[in-house]
């Protein structure tokens, strides 16, 4: 197995990059050398969703026995078909093609994936509700990744 210097001058600027925009990480590379820098999500960020999620898990139990199911195994999972960068809306600062809640048709745009600068609208293959969003917006995505379920 071949080794490669690290240069840490150029990891701080990553580093750097990451808490300037917000994102939550960053890959680079060049030739046979990748590197990949990820930070986790501020935990007051995530602490009003896990609040406002525990209501509603009390005030419907039917739906319980649904989210007892794995994104990655629900039958209405849409899963990435690429890799890329996801959208949520067509141009920044735009709304959002859909959020949890809307009913959808099928062949309407849900979000829309770049790949290799090819921006690529993922399209609903059943109609129903969008019940759960997993990726946020400019997230990178991997194949087959869930990327909102569908009920």
């Amino acid at each position: 197995m071949a080794t490669f210097e690290l240069d840490s001058e150029f990891v701080r600027k990553l580093a750097e990059l990451l808490g300037e925009t917000g994102l939550t990480e960053i890959e680079y590379a060049e030739g046979e050398k990748r590197i990949r820098l990820s930070r986790a999500a501020p935990a007051a960020a995530l602490a009003p969703v896990a609040v406002a999620a525990a209501p509603v898990a009390a005030a419907a139990p039917v739906a319980a026995p649904v989210a007892a199911v794995p994104p990655a195994q629900h039958p209405g999972a849409v899963k990435s078909p690429m890799v890329g960068t996801a959208y949520l809306a067509p141009e920044p600062g735009a709304s959002t093609f859909v959020k949890v809640g809307d009913t959808v048709k099928v062949g309407q745009t849900l979000l829309i994936i770049e790949a290799m600068k090819v921006m690529n609208p993922i399209k609903a293959t059943k109609a129903g509700t969008v019940t759960q969003i997993q990726v946020g917006d400019a997230q990178p995505v991997e194949y087959g990744e869930v990327l909102l379920i569908i009920e």
